[in-house]
């Protein structure tokens, strides 16, 4: 049933027998934050748990945060590539200034670049519409300017939108906006003539929250994984999605960066799973809502 957000958009869920690519029930999705922050800026959480007083810079967060850029991505990419899995990375504009090389490898290795706001402390809430509207121009020509790509999907940092983005964005011609956590599947959101797709995201399987908030070791999100992955193919009987995500400055590091392997692996050897990037499934979706 057809109901209206807070953006102020009408939303229509996903047809009744909605499936994945291929007539799958299952599918999931393989995503990569890839992030940074302003010069001036850094991480609010890091590996110590406590925050030093206002105004000091914090250089172990700042470290903390750059082993993205420096190592963490290219491991990451490399176990994608040897399971012939392409992924949804989430890219900073400030990144196609500071690594345009890598941002460059991405595309041209076939994944997609979702946008992620120009920083990471660039947030849409923060922002009044007009300075939002900057910020996706600016995040948007800035990946296209380096990879030749247009991102025709956007996630939040935090994943926390204003209630204006879903419409800015609709306005600036992308397909998909990610800053959702209230349904399993794709709903499409009209604004008059104009529509986007809002594809939920999950927390469930996640390093940040998992690994840095609560302070669990690495091999809980493998944990998290498996079981989640038997209830929706033992337990559910509709069409469901799971996705897997990491952040390349967290399980980027050989800490945790093995459990993502394994996670491809596992996923791979399932023949009626479908795995693509949200790319792929905003097409099909908007196929099947035709």
């Amino acid at each position: 049933m057809a109901r209206t957000g807070m953006h102020g958009g009408v939303e229509i869920p996903a047809p009744p027998g909605f499936r994945w690519p291929g007539g799958k029930r299952l599918g999931i999705v393989f995503r990569i934050a890839y992030e940074a922050w302003s010069d001036d800026k850094w991480p609010g959480v890091g590996p110590m748990g406590n925050p030093l007083r206002q105004g000091v810079p914090d250089l172990n967060a700042i470290y903390w945060a750059e082993y993205g850029p420096r190592r963490g991505i290219h491991r990451l990419l490399d176990y994608l590539d040897r399971e012939n899995v392409k992924a949804t990375i989430l890219v900073c504009g400030i990144l196609c200034e500071r690594y345009p090389d890598t941002v460059r490898a991405i595309a041209n290795s076939g994944h997609e670049i979702a946008a992620h706001s120009y920083a990471m402390d660039v947030i849409p809430v923060y922002l009044d519409e007009a300075q939002e509207r900057d910020n996706i121009r600016r995040c948007s020509a800035l990946i296209e300017s380096c990879c030749g790509v247009r991102p025709i999907g956007w996630v939040s940092p935090r994943g926390t939108p204003s209630a204006n983005t879903a419409r800015l964005l609709c306005e600036a011609g992308y397909q998909w906006h990610g800053d959702y956590l209230n349904d399993d599947l794709p709903f499409l959101i009209k604004f008059g003539e104009r529509a986007i797709v809002g594809y939920p995201s999950t927390m469930d399987v996640n390093d940040l929250p998992l690994s840095v908030r609560y302070g669990n070791p690495a091999r809980t999100m493998l944990e998290v994984f498996e079981d989640t992955f038997a209830c929706l193919r033992e337990r559910e009987h509709g069409t469901e999605k799971m996705e897997c995500t990491v952040h390349a400055h967290v399980f980027g590091r050989p800490n945790g960066s093995w459990v993502f392997a394994r996670i491809l692996e596992i996923a791979k050897s399932y023949d009626d799973l479908w795995i693509g990037t949200r790319a792929e499934a905003v097409a099909h979706f908007l196929a099947m809502m035709r």
